[in-house]
């Protein structure tokens, strides 16, 4: 009987209504919720057996959907960990029990232990630096993004560059060069603009003696400067950590060779210095380059973040150190992820498994530090939908009021 089908299309209508009521509510309750992707509720007829004399009416049937492509208004904040996507991708993070997902919320703050945690709890995951794991590794070599394990860590030296100029008008160097360490050793020029760092951190300063021998020709020996006697200079009570012969071009006063010395630092690592932009020429004896890596332990004063997913701690004595490799994921059918509570998503069978890759890589957008991603919620827009939906609603219920008074004057009939 078609007077049963409008009460039951009726029925199907206010339920429809309630559920875009629902999806309307949940949108301005997250119309401030960091990375929150705007719901929204699509109708879809539902048609019984029809003929040309009689109707049955089917009702409506809804199908709740997200916009998980629409990209939020970036907005500025003063943290480093606040992380925003500009393009498309997710950050992949984890929760309590080790389960992956992915999120657009990227307002992480360190917990106790040193974790970037974000607001609903779940924890960031990237690619350890040291471990040499690549977004190529896929979901399994990820671990969990920890800033403070890093702390009063010291970096022992391993490279180095001295770049200085030998006048080319200074004497041949007369007695015991330096490389014979013996008191009174005779040197043309003196560096000690080089401080290298042991395996503990400690300081390391070298000591580079430069000694003209011929035409064209120095010997350069470098001590560890720690090692001088009472007072300075020779005798040192260990032996030069190297000593080479530095030929000079005779047309342009370039070096020829070595290009680099190798140094053994005690309790340290073996420093490879790059001395090839040395040059000999008729102006005093002057250093213009004198680096060294390595670091002195120093606690962990910052966290820097790149576009390309490169996170680096930042130390208090000014260095900074890259530890971790954020990457973005994707799947195939990113509108099919299943919404999950925390502002996370589930990848299922219909969207497909998770492709991860590298920020401004294969069609995934790029990491901005210091901000966030704003909800994509319109006010206007949803306030103007709950007004319709609540009109539509209250039209189903006059149909379905209209459809009992009929069935009770029918009862009346049989009276």
């Amino acid at each position: 009987m078609s007077l049963f089908s409008a009460l039951n299309a009726s029925v199907s209508g206010m339920a429809a209504q309630a559920n875009k009521l629902s999806t309307v509510s949940d949108n301005i309750a997250n119309s401030n919720t960091t990375g929150y992707k705007q719901a929204s509720t699509e109708f879809q007829n539902l048609v019984n057996q029809t003929g040309t004399t009689t109707y049955n009416a089917g009702g409506v049937g809804t199908l709740v959907r997200y916009n998980l492509l629409q990209q939020g208004n970036l907005a500025g904040t003063t943290s480093t960990t606040d992380l925003a996507i500009q393009g498309n991708g997710f950050f992949l993070v984890q929760d309590a029990s080790g389960a992956t997902f992915l999120t657009r919320a990227g307002a992480f703050t360190p917990d106790a232990a040193g974790n970037l945690v974000n607001a609903s709890g779940f924890k960031l995951l990237g690619y350890s630096v040291d471990s040499g794991s690549t977004a190529a590794d896929g979901v399994t070599s990820l671990e969990v993004v920890n800033v403070l394990s890093d702390g009063l860590m010291a970096t022992p030296s391993t490279s180095g560059t001295l770049t200085a100029n030998l006048n080319s008008n200074a004497s041949i160097a007369a007695g015991s060069l330096p490389s014979a360490n013996v008191a009174g050793s005779i040197y043309t020029s003196k560096s000690s603009s080089l401080v290298a760092y042991d395996n503990l951190g400690n300081a390391v300063t070298l000591d580079v003696y430069f000694s003209k021998t011929g035409v064209n020709t120095w010997e350069v020996s470098v001590y560890n400067s720690a090692d001088a006697a009472t007072g300075g200079g020779f005798p040192f009570s260990s032996a030069a950590l190297t000593t080479q012969t530095m030929n000079f071009s005779a047309a342009d006063g370039s070096l020829i060779s070595p290009a680099n010395l190798s140094l053994a630092i005690p309790n340290g690592q073996t420093v490879t210095l790059d001395i090839a932009g040395m040059t000999q020429l008729a102006s005093p004896f002057a250093v213009s380059t004198a680096t060294m890596d390595g670091n002195a332990p120093s606690a962990v004063e910052g966290v820097n973040v790149s576009g390309d997913g490169t996170l680096s701690v930042v130390y208090a004595n000014g260095t900074e150190r890259p530890v971790y490799k954020i990457p973005l994921a994707t799947v195939p059918s990113v509108n099919s992820l299943t919404p999950q509570a925390g502002d996370v998503y589930e990848a299922n069978l219909r969207s497909g498994s998770i492709v991860v890759g590298n920020p401004g890589l294969a069609g995934l957008g790029s990491i901005q530090s210091s901000k966030l991603e704003s909800s994509t919620v319109d006010l206007a827009t949803q306030l103007t939908d709950m007004i319709v939906a609540q009109r539509s609603y209250e039209a189903n219920s006059k149909v379905f009021q209209t459809g009992s008074d009929l069935l009770a004057q029918l009862n009346n009939m049989l009276k």
